[in-house]
């Protein structure tokens, strides 16, 4: 299906542009999220007269999430998760999680606008891209640890996974120790 973007989609084109996409995606999130038209004869004339009010809007948007990201970049926000021992997760931390822990941080921000590109599923300091617009994208910190103390020993290059003042070993068997006993 063609359709006429009515702004700029990553990987797609930009506003204006007429690009074919997949039937599925045009119906199910392109038009119901007012991100294109069907690239008919009439929607071009319509695309046309309106151009400049929507170009204006892009701007307008784009220069308010500009101020928004000059405050978010760098920030790091907390995230208190179960884990065990070895700093494995029980569960991961979703794109819903990041919005509300950066909601509750003073920023408003959607779930859909953060970029995970793989599952959080450990503690640590994890690296997270929001994108506020299509055009501005920020990276913030995310800090996934058991408690506050913890994220404070975390932020400050810790390892917390080692269990202090002990260091694992693993005893291997030796039989030469086991020489001349009788085990019966």
């Amino acid at each position: 299906m063609d359709v006429i973007l009515l702004q700029r989609i990553g990987k797609l084109g930009q506003m204006g542009d007429v690009v074919t996409v997949k039937n599925g995606y045009a119906r199910n999130y392109l038009l119901p999220e007012k991100k294109a038209l069907r690239a008919t004869a009439e929607n071009r004339k319509l695309f046309e007269s309106q151009r400049a009010q929507l170009e204006a809007n892009n701007l307008a948007q784009k220069s308010e999430a500009e101020a928004v990201a000059g405050k978010l970049a760098g920030q790091t926000f907390v995230a208190i998760r179960q884990a065990g021992d070895t700093g494995q997760l029980y569960g991961s931390v979703s794109t819903r999680d990041i919005a509300d822990v950066v909601k509750a941080g003073g920023f408003t921000i959607d779930r859909n606008q953060v970029v995970l590109d793989k599952a959080i599923k450990n503690l640590g300091l994890h690296g997270v891209e929001i994108a506020l617009h299509p055009e501005v994208v920020v990276s913030v910190t995310l800090n996934v640890a058991r408690s506050e103390d913890e994220a404070a020993r975390q932020a400050q290059g810790e390892d917390v996974t080692v269990i202090k003042g002990e260091a694992l070993e693993i005893e291997t068997f030796n039989p030469d120790e086991f020489e001349g006993e009788d085990h019966a």
